[in-house]
């Protein structure tokens, strides 16, 4: 990722709309990204990686995270165009790479990312909310 996509280099260039943040949207996304990869159900349970440290081999020592809310206001506010700027540039680098070469549909490279339940909780919900059974507790995850 870091090598060949330059995914770090591409987090320098995202912004968002906060004032005065405390941490800079690169650390947050960069965040956020490990929990997708590690295909983590919720921003809570992001959280909960964070507060146990499970991701400070990761940054630099000493390195304080972002918590959860500044987790969420970033994400509220993130420069949606930013993201496609930095999606475009790993999608050609790939063409460019021959990743792609079997696997288009007429010329055209899809891939699916699934964030449905990205909006969990055990406690929180709305009108807006479906409810799911998971372990025999009650999660309501709520549907963009």
């Amino acid at each position: 990722m870091k090598n060949v996509f330059q995914v770090d280099k591409q987090l320098e260039y995202l912004t968002d709309e906060r004032v005065n943040p405390k941490y800079n949207t690169k650390q947050v996304i960069l965040i956020t990204l490990l929990g997708f990869l590690l295909r983590l159900t919720s921003i809570n349970e992001l959280n909960r990686y964070i507060k146990a440290c499970e991701f400070n081999n990761i940054f630099v020592p000493g390195a304080e995270l972002p918590k959860v809310d500044s987790i969420r206001n970033t994400l509220k506010k993130i420069d949606l165009e930013g993201l496609r700027r930095t999606n475009n540039f790993i999608v050609k680098k790939a063409i460019r790479n021959k990743v792609f070469e079997d696997g288009t549909i007429e010329d055209r490279v899809v891939a699916g990312i699934d964030g449905t339940q990205i909006l969990d909780s055990k406690k929180k919900k709305c009108s807006s909310c479906l409810t799911m059974n998971k372990r025999g507790v009650e999660h309501y995850i709520h549907k963009l």
